[in-house]
């Protein structure tokens, strides 16, 4: 099978280089009413759209700071220069990202950046135009990135491109800031930092009087290659195109001065092209497609350490790659929240216990070849802290656990996988008032197939879900619960190898987005069918 023809769209766009429930592009205006849909794929189709629920707004005075506008041809950064806004003050109850972005012609998904003062505020990738055109919208809410936009900023935004004969499709972006005056609901970080140094050697200076602090890492595996599908890569003994060491079994580490201080599981991030059927993705995306959200580690109980006013080596990586492969990105923001009543926090890493990561991947061959991946990593750190307020206690506990079925036949003509990822953390906080203790359980799956027949007609059927569940609870009573849950499924099917208009493509997906928990209830339900939107129900 021409699988890595097919199965990777991102060929030759490398990226150069939230909160839980943030949003990614933006609903349809008002609720579209069930649609004839066409017997095949035309050449036009529906804006892309998501079921994920718009960011709120506030009802207070509003200002608006253009951060860049630019129409992205090649692999050259634009560069320009962010101003405060006048008439808005220097506290906002919230700040909100927008993206707006149009593309048309021929074009492959590409991925991009956004940094302001060296911070990356947005990690995104793009739709697969048609020819006549398509336009979509980003938009989530910044506000946590407050410090970096009280001062003039320099800021940078990329996303790769090729233009040539064949691949036309120039990708048109436009992206504001709007910032709402008061204050927010749960004060911001007093300090975004940055990890400063090279890439092998990268140094965190943190305020002396440091008493939260949270790294969050925009990990993505990327840029056409098999990292883009580590969770298909199969061991080394193993008759696959995409091999990789032990297996697919991935895991991003934060460590400090060398001790590891946090691990987390990536999301399986699917782009535009992916799985080898664009027609999966024309309108609704997969989970996260458009904007990717950080990996969190609370290194809360590091605090004392790091408070010493030195710097100190901060180390992220990904686990499983192979040496001297490529393909994975890991930029990383330092959130800090002060105690305004020291000048300096004291305290200590009390307590470091890490599991040995448990790798299993199991090959067996036969006409239908075979990987059966158990793998996992548990993690506990707990530090005090001598605040204004009195000794704190924080320690955070977090376990792993991937577990995947790879099939496939010889030649990759069928090609399937179910696998599911777990990721549970629970912060515990003891002193200064009630003892509180917030967990929260992710759940990544995928599920799905390509097959490709003897007529050349290549078929994918996939369904992929993004679970969360963050329980809070204070002196052991229950205080708050959130709920989210993303479910995508399509089944599409083209004619490879044969030009356009002779594909015949067809193709139907469904999402469905809902979140329950103290802000109120989102439930809304997207359908598509040969690139119409048949299907808008919303049901909170």
């Amino acid at each position: 099978m021409r699988r890595r023809i097919v199965m990777s769209m991102l060929a030759g766009a490398a990226l150069l280089a939230s909160t839980l429930f943030g949003t990614g592009a933006a609903t349809a205006e008002t609720a579209a009413q069930a649609a004839d849909a066409p017997a095949e794929f035309g050449t036009d189709w529906h804006d892309p759209v998501t079921a994920a629920p718009p960011v709120t707004r506030p009802h207070t005075k509003s200002c608006q700071v253009t951060l860049a506008e630019h129409q992205f041809r090649d692999f050259t950064p634009y560069r320009g220069a962010y101003t405060p806004p006048r008439g808005c003050g220097e506290h906002w109850s919230k700040v909100v990202l927008r993206l707006d972005g149009k593309v048309k012609g021929r074009q492959f998904d590409r991925l991009g950046y956004l940094h302001v003062g060296g911070a990356e505020i947005l990690r995104t990738s793009t739709p697969e135009p048609s020819p006549e055109g398509v336009e979509w919208r980003v938009e989530k809410d910044v506000t946590r990135y407050g410090d970096i936009f009280r001062g003039p900023r320099d800021v940078e935004m990329l996303i790769g491109n090729v233009v040539d004969d064949t691949y036309t499709g120039v990708i048109d972006v436009r992206v504001t800031l709007t910032f709402y005056r008061g204050r927010p609901e749960t004060p911001a970080p007093d300090r975004v930092l940055t990890l400063t140094g090279a890439a092998d050697a990268t140094t965190l200076t943190t305020p002396r009087n440091s008493e939260r602090i949270v790294a969050e890492v925009y990990a993505t595996g990327s840029g056409g290659g098999c990292e883009e599908f580590w969770y298909l890569t199969a061991p080394d003994p193993a008759a696959y195109s995409c091999r990789a060491g032990h297996g697919p079994y991935r895991e991003v580490q934060i460590k400090v001065d060398g001790q590891l201080a946090g691990i987390a599981a990536p999301f399986p991030h699917v782009w535009t092209g992916g799985w080898s059927n664009p027609f999966l993705w024309y309108v609704l995306p997969a989970p996260r497609a458009f904007d990717v959200r950080p990996v969190e580690y609370d290194l809360t109980p590091f605090a004392g350490l790091l408070n010493d006013g030195r710097p100190h080596r901060v180390e992220v990586s990904v686990v499983g790659v192979p040496a001297g492969r490529s393909g994975w990105s890991a930029p990383v923001n330092v959130l800090v929240w002060r105690d305004a009543h020291r000048e300096h926090v004291t305290g200590a890493l009390t307590r470091s216990e890490a599991t040995d990561v448990a790798d299993s991947s199991v090959y067996t061959p036969g006409a239908e070849n075979r990987v059966d991946t158990d793998a996992g990593h548990r993690l506990t750190v707990s530090g005090h802290l001598n605040t204004s307020h009195g000794r704190v206690t924080t320690t955070v506990t977090r376990a792993l656990a991937n577990t995947s079925a790879h099939r496939w036949t010889d030649g990759e003509d069928t090609d399937a996988l179910d696998a599911v990822w777990a990721d549970d953390e629970t912060v515990t906080v003891e002193g200064a008032g009630p003892e509180r203790t917030t967990r929260t359980h992710r759940t990544y799956t995928v599920n799905g197939a390509v097959t490709l027949g003897a007529d050349g007609r290549l078929r994918t059927v996939l369904t992929l879900g993004d679970r969360a569940t963050v329980v809070r609870h204070e002196s052991g009573r229950r205080a708050v619960r959130s709920r989210l849950d993303d479910t995508y499924s399509g089944d599409a099917a083209y004619t490879v190898d044969v030009p356009r208009d002779q594909r015949h493509a067809v193709g139907t997906s469904n999402e469905r987005y809902r979140v329950h928990g103290p802000a109120g209830c989102w439930d809304r339900s997207l359908g598509t069918a040969q690139g119409a939107l048949t299907e808008d129900r919303r049901r909170c």
